[in-house]
């Protein structure tokens, strides 16, 4: 059965760190682009970061640069999304996803996704 699990999600005070997880259920996600996005309360989903299958390339959205790190582990399925000098406006549920697509940053192009991790950051 296709899987995507989150985990690593909490309270955090602004400046904090967190580093969520997800775990895939299998070796076919090693050859899958993978992406975090988030969705805070009334807004829609965004996108947040991405990794290729090789976990060679990443690509973050503008608002994370140099805060939000992606990685994969060397079996390439699991995948990480380290959270530094967290803001009251990181607070979300935060997803991740899998494609066959090359580097999306649209969450139609995803063709798995996780049930999602709350992440709650205090001012």
């Amino acid at each position: 059965q296709v899987q995507l699990v989150e985990s690593g999600g909490g309270l955090v005070q602004a400046g904090g760190s967190l580093r969520l997880s997800c775990a895939t259920s299998g070796r076919i996600f090693s050859t899958y682009t993978m992406g975090w996005f988030r969705q805070a309360p009334g807004k829609e989903r965004e996108f947040v970061a991405v990794i290729s299958w090789s976990g060679e390339v990443t690509y973050n959205v503008d608002s994370v640069k140099g805060r939000f790190t992606v990685s994969r582990d060397k079996t390439k399925i699991t995948v990480y999304l380290q959270m530094d000098s967290l803001q009251p406006e990181d607070t979300a549920v935060y997803y991740c996803a899998a494609s066959r697509a090359i580097m999306p940053t649209h969450g139609g192009s995803y063709d798995y996704w996780g049930q999602g991790t709350q992440v709650t950051v205090s001012s």
